[in-house]
């Protein structure tokens, strides 16, 4: 069994490693063998706003972040009929992808090149750590 781990912030290149996903399963003999899990990590909120809001606020905050950012991502996934798993996490982005890669025993990580912050760079900053950082193989969709 092959488990893809794939990060989603709701960008296009994103979604277009969901699609490679979905269609690379269909590579194996038995494609519902693959394991896919999409992973939707929420930055850290800064000091400054966490003085005029509660924790259950915040949290709920990130929360709905996570799943209109989870929700194209499932809808291809759905659309395909592949099987899979959503985790949502708050935290340092880079970090929380390699963390979650190594603890779930991920064959792969298939990400996009840049996300809805990369304000036209060729590769975002926290694809670069990622690439740096992780022993896990990665395939980058542009």
């Amino acid at each position: 069994m092959k488990k893809f781990l794939i990060p989603v912030d709701g960008s296009e290149c994103a979604l277009r490693a969901v699609s490679l996903a979905a269609q690379t399963r269909l590579d194996y003999a038995d494609p519902d063998s693959a394991e896919i899990h999409l992973l939707n990590v929420q930055p850290p909120i800064s000091h400054s706003v966490k003085r005029f809001f509660n924790h259950d606020e915040i949290a709920n905050f990130l929360r709905e972040e996570s799943e209109h950012a989870l929700a194209p991502a499932r809808a291809l996934l759905d659309a395909a009929g592949a099987r899979y798993t959503c985790h949502a996490e708050f935290g340092n982005v880079a970090e929380t992808i390699i963390h979650f890669a190594e603890t779930l025993g991920c064959d792969q990580i298939i990400m996009g090149t840049n996300g809805r912050g990369a304000l036209g760079r060729l590769i975002g900053s926290a694809t670069m750590k990622v690439l740096h950082l992780s022993s896990v193989p990665i395939l980058l969709v542009k």
